[in-house]
C-alpha cells in the first residue's frame, strides 16, 4: 500500500500533537488497540488517548477496528503504510501546518535515533549488527536523486506489506525503523 499523502491544513495540524504522532506509531507497531491499550504504549491516561483517538478518526487517520464490546473500542490506523505530507504549499496556512508538522516528526525520529545510538554499546550482539548509522556523500544530478530516492522506496516497499498483514512476518521478525534523509550538502549552508 502506498504512502497517504496529506496536504491540508488542518489534518497536518491535527496530527501536530505529540500524542496523536505516538498513538499513530503505536497502531503502525500493533493494532488493533483500544484507548486503554494505547495509553500504557504511549504513557497517557487512556481518557486521554481516547480523546485523541477521535480527533485521528475525525480527519481520517485512524478508524474503527470493528469488534467493539461495551467500552472497549478497537481503532486501526487507515493508511498502515504511513504518510508524507509536503514541506511547502502556495497556500500560507498549509505551509505553516507543514512545518509544524515536520519539526514534531523530524524532531520525534531523530531524538529516538540518537538514544538508541547512544545506548547501542549496551544491546546484545544481534542487535548490534542490525543497528547501523552512516553518511556520505554522492554526486548525482537532479534526475539520478530522484532515481535514487525510487529505488530506495522500491527495496523498502518489499517489506512494508508486513506493517499492514501480521501474518506476512516471519517469525522472528521485528519492526526495524528506517530513516531516509536526501538533501543537497550546499543546502546546510545556505541562508534562505
Amino acid at each position: 500500500m502506498p504512502l497517504r499523502r496529506i496536504a491540508d491544513a488542518p489534518t497536518m495540524r491535527a496530527m501536530a500533537h505529540p500524542v496523536r504522532l505516538a498513538l499513530l506509531e503505536a497502531l503502525g507497531r500493533r493494532e488493533p488497540l483500544t484507548a486503554t491499550e494505547a495509553a500504557e504504549i504511549v504513557g497517557e491516561s487512556p481518557s486521554a488517548c481516547s480523546f485523541h483517538l477521535r480527533m485521528l478518526a475525525k480527519y481520517g487517520l485512524v478508524e474503527d477496528a470493528g469488534g467493539a464490546s461495551g467500552r472497549r473500542r478497537p481503532w486501526r490506523r487507515k493508511s498502515p503504510s504511513g504518510f508524507i505530507f509536503p514541506a511547502v504549499d502556495d497556500d500560507p496556512q498549509t505551509s505553516l501546518a507543514a512545518g509544524a508538522l515536520s519539526d514534531l516528526v523530524w524532531g520525534r525520529f531523530l531524538d529516538r535515533a540518537r538514544a538508541v545510538l547512544a545506548s547501542r554499546p549496551r544491546f546484545s550482539a544481534e542487535w548490534q549488527a542490525i543497528t547501523s548509522a552512516a553518511e556520505t556523500v554522492a554526486y548525482v544530478t537532479p534526475a539520478e536523486a530522484e532515481q535514487f530516492k525510487a529505488e530506495m522506496w522500491e527495496l523498502i516497499g518489499r517489506y512494508t506489506g508486513r506493517l499492514e498483514d501480521p501474518s506476512r512476518r516471519p517469525p522472528g521478525s521485528l519492526p526495524l525503523e528506517i530513516l531516509l534523509v536526501t538533501y543537497p550538502l550546499d543546502a546546510v549552508t545556505r541562508k534562505g
